[in-house]
């Protein structure tokens, strides 16, 4: 790739204090996007997207504000830079979050309430196909200890719920300002599987927003 067209090119940075950081670089990767590790201040500097990984969510807000990352993650993340969360990252970027410590942070740049946990532990990990709003075919998702969206805001748009019955499934994907905003979050890990599509609507996200 030469010098202009990695100019043109999102630099992407994934928060890298705990949790699965080498799979969502590998995502970027086979999309042929620039990735860095945030691990510190300095790192967030120069990104134009970030992506909050799965993890222990209360171990990775502890260890931002261990680090100072915290107030500068925050700041960037309500200054408009398009951020993509899953299941820990999506707990981290509520407004609300259930079955928690009281101590854990949460950053509130998603109008949801979310609850850690909600479909059990680690043996009562699964995997569905998932209509997602716009994706065209069903999305495979891995869940993993995973949080549920109990309830959204206004300014909050459901992109994907798990299949039930009665078409009102567990909601497990939205998005800020119905399909315009720049906050990406979804329950379940699209970053373990080979399909890249959800990490894909989101490098558009983050494209959109430097245009």
């Amino acid at each position: 790739m030469d010098s202009s067209n990695e100019e043109r090119t999102p630099l992407i940075g994934i928060l890298a204090v705990q949790g699965g950081v080498i799979e969502h670089q590998r995502t970027l990767e086979r999309l042929g996007v620039r990735s860095r590790l945030v691990r510190r201040p300095a790192h967030l500097d120069g990104v134009d997207g970030l992506i909050l990984p799965g993890g222990e969510s209360t171990t990775m807000s502890k260890l931002l504000e261990l680090g100072g990352l915290l107030e500068p993650l925050t700041a960037k993340i309500h200054n408009g830079t398009p951020t993509f969360g899953t299941c820990a990252g999506m707990i981290l970027l509520a407004s609300e979050v259930k079955g928690t410590r009281p101590d854990a942070h949460c950053l509130s740049a998603l109008d949801i309430t979310v609850r850690r946990n909600a479909f059990g532990r680690q043996v009562d990990s699964f995997e569905t196909d998932l209509d997602f709003k716009g994706i065209s075919q069903p999305v495979h998702a891995v869940f993993i200890r995973a949080p549920w969206v109990e309830s959204v805001g206004d300014d909050t748009e459901v992109l994907a719920r798990v299949p039930a019955d009665d078409d009102k499934g567990a909601i497990v994907a939205v998005r800020s300002g119905h399909g315009r905003g720049n906050v990406l979050a979804t329950s379940f890990h699209p970053e373990v599987t080979d399909d890249d599509r959800v990490h894909d609507y989101f490098v558009s996200m983050v494209e959109e927003s430097m245009a």
